[in-house]
């Protein structure tokens, strides 16, 4: 059983099933935006996942839950938005006798940085971990797919955010979360609750997203920092409450002092997308068109 199937992980992770003949079914609020094969193919349950009753027949008979919790702009905080929404998921994993979940969290677990909605994500994997379920959370990095969302910035020559230019970080393509996310649901043999840590791709500071955008784009791209006081307020702006964008700049903070770069990068938790191979896939074709 998939949640979030139509965004930028849960589409993908749907796909790559689909293609592995993989019986699915699927939580979703508007059955339209997903695509008609998929309609056709999966077994489809109408609505939220934070909805008890939904979750609770979406969860009948199912060998495996992916549970994915987007954030809510309006929540009250970042507890309200993972946690508490969460807990209609984790009763009906006990009422169902799911045997499996994995779970899209973050890296930094233990680290006792506090980190927003990171912080958050880690308190709903205990939730579910209580459940007695086994248990594989995957703890991500930051997204690549992320700086998609200044397509129109880049196109004017710039990218945006608040760390500093040459500080480096780990990125991750959500197709090799998706990835990751498929293998796991497909096996049926892991034990146990384990965190998976996962540095995706290779750790790249905003400075060197910029050259490898400039050398894929063939035009310059420069990094302008901002001032997380004032992404803060842009957020509050946007429709968030003031403690989801706190949440935020938050989560921001505990990045720059170092929440996902506590663990050593391996070949094992090394993804195999790289970011300009991302650029080129992705990023070129949505700024030119």
């Amino acid at each position: 059983m998939i949640t979030a199937p139509t965004g930028q992980i849960g589409s993908k992770l749907v796909a790559t099933l689909l293609t592995r003949a993989e019986p699915i079914r699927l939580i979703v609020r508007d059955p339209g935006k997903l695509p008609a094969g998929v309609r056709e193919r999966a077994e489809i349950v109408t609505g939220s996942h934070r909805d008890p009753d939904i979750v609770d027949r979406a969860l009948e008979g199912a060998d495996a839950l992916f549970w994915l919790m987007p954030s809510a702009a309006t929540a009250s905080s970042p507890y309200e938005a993972y946690v508490t929404a969460s807990i209609p998921g984790a009763d009906a994993v006990v009422r169902n006798s799911v045997p499996r979940v994995v779970i899209v969290s973050a890296l930094g677990r233990g680290s006792q940085i506090y980190a927003g909605h990171v912080s958050a994500s880690h308190a709903m994997e205990d939730l579910f971990r209580s459940t007695g379920a086994h248990v594989r959370a995957l703890a991500l990095p930051t997204f690549m797919d992320n700086i998609l969302r200044q397509s129109a910035t880049i196109g004017t020559g710039v990218i945006t955010g608040t760390l500093p230019a040459d500080f480096t970080m780990p990125w991750i393509a959500t197709k090799d979360i998706a990835a990751l996310a498929a293998r796991y649901l497909r096996d049926h043999t892991w034990t146990g609750q384990d965190t998976v840590d996962v540095l995706g791709g290779e750790d790249l500071s905003y400075h060197d997203i910029a050259e490898i955008l400039t050398g894929v784009l063939g035009t310059p791209i420069r990094y302008q920092a901002e001032s997380r006081a004032g992404v803060e307020q842009f957020l509050i702006d946007r429709g968030l409450s003031a403690a989801m964008a706190r949440s935020a700049m938050d989560m921001d903070l505990a990045g720059e002092r170092g929440v996902n770069n506590a663990v050593p990068r391996t070949t094992e938790n090394t993804t195999p997308t790289t970011f300009g191979e991302f650029a080129e896939e992705t990023i070129k074709q949505q700024v030119t068109e």
